[in-house]
């Protein structure tokens, strides 16, 4: 088994003309090189987590799009099916509030989307 080494009383290389010795100036350097690389590193991570992040909002307004879709078509058959049942025109309403249903999931669709514009009312026209 070794021994740990001992401290005979030897003392840390003398200072250069400066005030530091050959082995602080060593790992300054190297201090210098790592700071260089994690500052590279950090970089490098912002511009993934910044795309990575842009594909969860891709895949959320995906599904919000779709969800949309979906309930206005389930809304317009169940709206179609309750009407039949209480008025008694047992195919009809139903194939016209599904049609509608489709139709107004599809207008939710491209105004979420930003393909048509919301109309907004104002007071005044816009021909002068």
């Amino acid at each position: 088994m070794r021994k740990p080494a001992q401290n005979n009383g030897s003392v840390d290389p003398a200072p250069d003309d400066d005030g530091r010795s050959d082995q602080s100036d060593g790992l300054e350097e190297r201090r210098m090189q790592l700071g260089a690389k994690l500052a590279s590193r950090t970089a490098a991570d912002k511009k993934d987590n910044k795309a990575g992040r842009e594909d969860k909002t891709s895949y959320a307004k995906a599904f919000q799009l779709s969800t949309e879709f979906v309930a206005a078509i389930f809304v317009g058959a169940l709206l179609g099916y309750l009407i039949d049942r209480f008025v008694g025109t047992t195919p009809w309403g139903m194939i016209l509030f599904l049609l509608l249903g489709f139709v107004a999931g599809v207008l939710n669709v491209m105004r979420s989307a930003g393909v048509v514009a919301q109309k907004r009312i104002t007071g005044t026209d816009d021909k002068d």
